[in-house]
């Protein structure tokens, strides 16, 4: 009798989710479905991977650990010509935004990640570029950047803007296409 309360069970986890040798991933996806949230990827809709990565003090700063507040995701390095013109934009809509009222979201925080190499060429941008917000990130891998490679970044300046519940609502915007975005999930200045 015992020995079938454990099997019946199993066998109704196994018929709904399908039974696969390393099938994390596929349980996940699939479980996404009976629950109602949206798979894990880089589009618009989709639940934006988690980043772990070095902050500039050394300590690891998660993604997930902005859950709740609008987040833009910045891929950027202290050598790209094109993502240094694009800061002072991105400077001027955190200050524009990180006290005004949201329609759903706690608030608005930029994670940026650089892929530089060198840990002194990182920093020394944030402090030129006055990269004043604190979800700074980086593995000094370059373009062998675990994030980057996650979310398929191929060139930068690159961004994402994500809720307040992680999904990608919007990527690759830049001058006043960013602050478009933004003023969509604003409630009122």
């Amino acid at each position: 009798m015992k020995l079938k309360a454990l099997i019946l069970p199993a066998l109704l986890v196994f018929s709904i989710f399908g039974f696969e040798w390393n099938s994390a991933p596929v349980v996940a996806k699939k479980m996404a479905v009976y629950s109602n949230l949206p798979a894990e990827g880089t589009n618009i809709g989709d639940l934006a991977p988690e980043i772990e990565m070095m902050g500039v003090d050394g300590k690891n700063i998660k993604l997930s650990s902005l859950r709740g507040k609008l987040v833009l995701i910045d891929f950027w390095a202290s050598w790209c010509g094109p993502c240094r013109r694009e800061n002072p934009n991105v400077v001027n809509a955190y200050n524009k935004y990180k006290s005004v009222k949201w329609k759903s979201a706690k608030g608005f925080e930029v994670f940026s990640v650089s892929l530089d190499k060198t840990k002194d060429a990182w920093t020394g941008a944030i402090a030129q570029d006055k990269l004043v917000w604190k979800n700074h990130v980086c593995d000094m891998l370059g373009w062998s950047n675990a994030a980057a490679d996650r979310y398929g970044v191929h060139s930068i300046p690159m961004s994402f803007l994500i809720n307040e519940k992680g999904i990608i609502v919007a990527k690759d915007m830049r001058g006043m296409a960013l602050h478009t975005e933004i003023d969509k999930h604003v409630k009122s200045f």
